[in-house]
Parts: C-alpha cells; sequence; structure tokens
C-alpha cells in the first residue's frame, strides 16, 4: 500500500502544470498579450502582471521614487491577471515576491506590438521584462510582431509563440536563458520556419522634427530612417526580411571578452 502511495504521488508530481508567467509593455488591455494568453492558456498554469498602461521604450527601468501598485483584474477570461502601475520589470519582480510567492518555470514578455530586432532589443520595455526574468533564473521569451498597429494579425504570431513556449517546456533551458523572438507580417501558412540567428548589427538614424508649440515655445519630436549595415544571411533582420521567424539567445552580462584579453595585454 505505502509503494501505491509513493507511486501515485510521483505520477502527480509529473502531472504537474508548469507555471507560466506572461509580462508585456504595451500594456494590460493591448491585443499581443491578450493573443499571447490565448495562444498559451492550456499549456499550464497562467498567470499575467502587465502594466496598467503602455510602457513601450522603457528598457529595463524600475521604479524607486513613487509607491507601486497591483490591482486584480479579468480581461482574460478567467486567467489569473494583476494591472500594475510600474514598468515591466517592475510586473517581473512583483509576479515573483508578491502574487506568485516563488519562480514560475518560463517567463513569456508580449507580443510586442513592433519589431524588437537588431538594436531594438536594446531599448526594449518587451525585452527587459524577459531579461529581468533570466536574472532571477527563470527562462524566458520575449515575442514581437512587425507590426505596429492596434489592428495588427496576430494569427501567425500566436501559432509561432505556441511553438516556441512548447520547445521551451519540453527543453531542459539553461536558467539564465532569454530568446528573442521577432515574428514577420504574415499568416502562419506562409511563414517558413523558425530561424535562430545573432543579432543584426543595425539601427535609426535618428532625427528630432522641431516645432514650435502654440505658445511659441520649441519641442523636438524623435524620428529616424532603419538602416541595416549587416548583410550576412545568419541575421534576425535577414531572417524576417526572407519569412522566418528570428529567434535570438541574448545575455544580460554585456562584458566584451574579445576587449578584455586585449586590454589586459596592452595594459
Amino acid at each position: 500500500m505505502a509503494t501505491k502511495k509513493k507511486a501515485a504521488k510521483k505520477t502527480a508530481v509529473k502531472k504537474k502544470k508548469p507555471v507560466i508567467l506572461i509580462v508585456n509593455d504595451d500594456g494590460i488591455t493591448a491585443p499581443g498579450i491578450r493573443n499571447l494568453v490565448e495562444a498559451v492558456r492550456d499549456l499550464g498554469k497562467v498567470v499575467v502582471v502587465a502594466p496598467d498602461k503602455p510602457q513601450s521604450g522603457m528598457g529595463h527601468a524600475i521604479t524607486i521614487g513613487h509607491p507601486l501598485r497591483l490591482h486584480k483584474v479579468d480581461p482574460f477570461n478567467g486567467i489569473e491577471a494583476y494591472a500594475c502601475t510600474g514598468t515591466p520589470v517592475d510586473c517581473v519582480k512583483l509576479a515573483v515576491d508578491k502574487v506568485l510567492h516563488s519562480k514560475p518555470d518560463i517567463c513569456i514578455s508580449g507580443i510586442n506590438h513592433g519589431a524588437n530586432h537588431s538594436i531594438n532589443v536594446i531599448y526594449s520595455g518587451t525585452m527587459s521584462a524577459a531579461v529581468e526574468a533570466a536574472i532571477e533564473n527563470i527562462p524566458s521569451a520575449g515575442f514581437s510582431l512587425l507590426d505596429h498597429s492596434i489592428d495588427a494579425d496576430f494569427s501567425g504570431a500566436k501559432v509561432y509563440a505556441r511553438k516556441v513556449v512548447e520547445l521551451m517546456l519540453s527543453t531542459k533551458l539553461e536558467k539564465h536563458t532569454v530568446l528573442n523572438v521577432n515574428i514577420p507580417v504574415l499568416p502562419a501558412s506562409h511563414i517558413k520556419g523558425i530561424k535562430l540567428c545573432k543579432q543584426a548589427y543595425a539601427k535609426y538614424e535618428e532625427d528630432f522634427i522641431e516645432r514650435t508649440d502654440p505658445n511659441g515655445r520649441h519641442y523636438y519630436w524623435l524620428t529616424g530612417e532603419f538602416v541595416n549595415f549587416d548583410k550576412s544571411k545568419d541575421t534576425d533582420v535577414w531572417a524576417l526580411n526572407n519569412g522566418y521567424v528570428s529567434v535570438v539567445p541574448v545575455q544580460f552580462d554585456l562584458t566584451n571578452y574579445s576587449l578584455k584579453e586585449k586590454l589586459e595585454k596592452l595594459w
């Protein structure tokens, strides 16, 4: 009898659903996060903690000058969800410490409205949330669709976000894993597949448009043109331009090891 009870306990442990934390930077009411929840809601116990307003371009900012608030909400048909007054990184920190009281199996961020390939990863609140999770030893991924429109078609993105999450859950990932996943604006049937890539050297050649408000005061509006300086065929930009979902493993260790070795010899 004791042996049977032990076997039953082992079976229960094996069948325990993984905990999936979902965050974003576009806000808890954005279509992208709703589509991400729909894509993975049956793959585990899903918990959502997301900003109560858009936080795009916040990077790895945290809130230190005023209190943070969490409000329980129900925009996802029964999925446990909270709106947070802070940044995407704040959402991850609060989720682990005050909502889950433990670390989830994985953290996924998005689906972002707009690209986070190449240099965009530096500025992205979507990716910073994923990086924060990895700092906390939680394998993570950030998902972005190359369409800023509020009416964007997320059907292809949902299919491939689910594929990536299934792969993450079935693979023994290193605890600091961070994946930057970008998805082209194509129907799922037209996407050629998933391609593991490096980050392209591409950035915006920026400019500030200067204008004058009705009171005669100057103000500036950031604009720019995206320029790809990397023409190799193993980058995220190339993959996306050629109909693939790009997956770039990134890291929060910013050490330039080759330069370190050179300077050790010179200095």
